[in-house]
């Protein structure tokens, strides 16, 4: 059967895939990209890159990595139609010059228009679904947007069952974490320093993107009931607080005369040298709005052997279906205070042996390696 399979590779064309996003300016979703496209098996598979604009940090880089780019806007307006349409056609003809087997969109909202355009073109066209929203206004562009792919990469479990219950059209796609770039070092003691963290303090840990629908303050309402019971304990909050909702969070923070208890960082790139100080990571993301697809934050603190509590929610729920005493209710504070209670009891010892077990976890199934071979299998069901 391998000799079978390899000649078989060897007679086949290379499968172009155009991988389609915006722009590189939220570069966690341009870097999420890039992984893949760099990842992929160079013998089967030939990628390229199209963004509306060269600006962000990010395009130097790929740029520099020897894979296509193209430029130019592939999405037109919804409205008017007649517009629509006739630019629809305009991206057709720009799609059919660069020839792409499949095209794989990177846009996260309910766009539709660049399905049309692929549709007219004659390629066949998929994209990743990456946060739970659908209803409200939306959704008739979401339904659009799925008729219009020939596959769907939803990143969780609750997708299937909430969206397409019916459909055909998905692949279970989730997210992976270059575990290396995650394992566990000895700590920086110079980040203790930063954070005004004595030595002899253990730490609680939340990394996030700094929205409401977080629910950052759930921690803090959290952590403050348990603070008289257990002081030899810290919350340190990464992510950027130049924005209304952490604005918010420092005065919360303030107002309950926490701020010696509960350390914000602002936001930063060497997120391990921070998850190295902690024993536990807490993602209190609340059960509306977007909410999360696959939150990588949580698969990197697995990565970094933290003991890990989330809310109960899509994403979270698959990640952490094998440890169901790690969940809580979806914004209920006190269920919150009662999963922390358990862990922080623990000595440092019995947390990382926790730890150590969603290492295991993260490294069978939620590397980034399983994620690029998971979008090479989704390509190969297309043709």
């Amino acid at each position: 059967m391998g000799i079978i399979h390899a000649l078989f590779l060897t007679e086949m064309k290379k499968i172009k895939v155009l991988f389609t996003i915006p722009n590189f300016d939220s570069a966690g979703s341009g870097k999420a990209l890039f992984l893949i496209a760099e990842g992929l098996n160079k013998e089967q598979f030939e990628p390229h890159i199209l963004c509306l604009h060269k600006k962000g940090a990010f395009f130097e880089t790929l740029e520099k990595s020897g894979i296509p780019v193209h430029v130019f806007n592939y999405l037109p307006c919804e409205r008017p139609l007649w517009k629509m349409l006739y630019q629809s056609f305009v991206v057709a003809i720009k799609f059919r010059k660069i020839n792409p087997t499949i095209i794989h969109s990177y846009n996260y909202s309910s766009n539709y228009t660049e399905g049309l355009s692929a549709r007219i073109a004659g390629i066949k066209w998929v994209f990743t679904k990456k946060n739970m929203s659908w209803g409200g206004g939306s959704k008739r562009y979401w339904e659009l947007r799925s008729y219009f792919a020939t596959k769907i990469a939803v990143q969780n479990s609750d997708m299937i069952k909430q969206f397409y219950a019916q459909s055909k059209k998905t692949f279970l796609l989730p997210r992976g974490v270059a575990t290396i770039n995650f394992a566990p070092s000895s700590p920086k003691e110079e980040i203790r320093t930063a954070m005004n963290t004595a030595s002899d303090k253990r730490i609680i840990i939340c990394v996030a993107n700094f929205v409401p629908v977080k629910g950052i303050e759930l921690l803090v309402e959290a952590f403050e009931s348990l603070k008289n019971q257990y002081p030899n304990w810290m919350v340190w909050l990464i992510g950027d607080i130049h924005n209304e909702y952490g604005k918010e969070l420092l005065e919360l923070v303030n107002s309950k005369q926490l701020q010696d208890k509960i350390i914000f960082s602002g936001k930063k790139s060497n997120v391990i040298d921070y998850l190295n100080h902690a024993e536990i990571f807490v993602l209190p993301t609340k059960d509306e709005g977007r909410r999360e697809g696959t939150p990588v934050a949580m698969l990197e603190a697995m990565a970094n052997s933290k003991v890990v509590i989330g809310s109960a929610i899509p994403g979270i729920n698959d990640q952490l279906r094998n440890f169901p005493n790690h969940l809580f209710e979806a914004a209920n504070v006190n269920d919150l205070k009662n999963k922390l209670e358990i862990f922080m009891e623990n000595t440092i010892e019995e947390n990382k042996k926790i730890g150590q077990q969603f290492k295991n976890l993260v490294a069978a199934e939620f590397t980034i390696e399983n994620e690029i071979k998971n979008h090479e299998l989704m390509y190969l069901s297309i043709l």
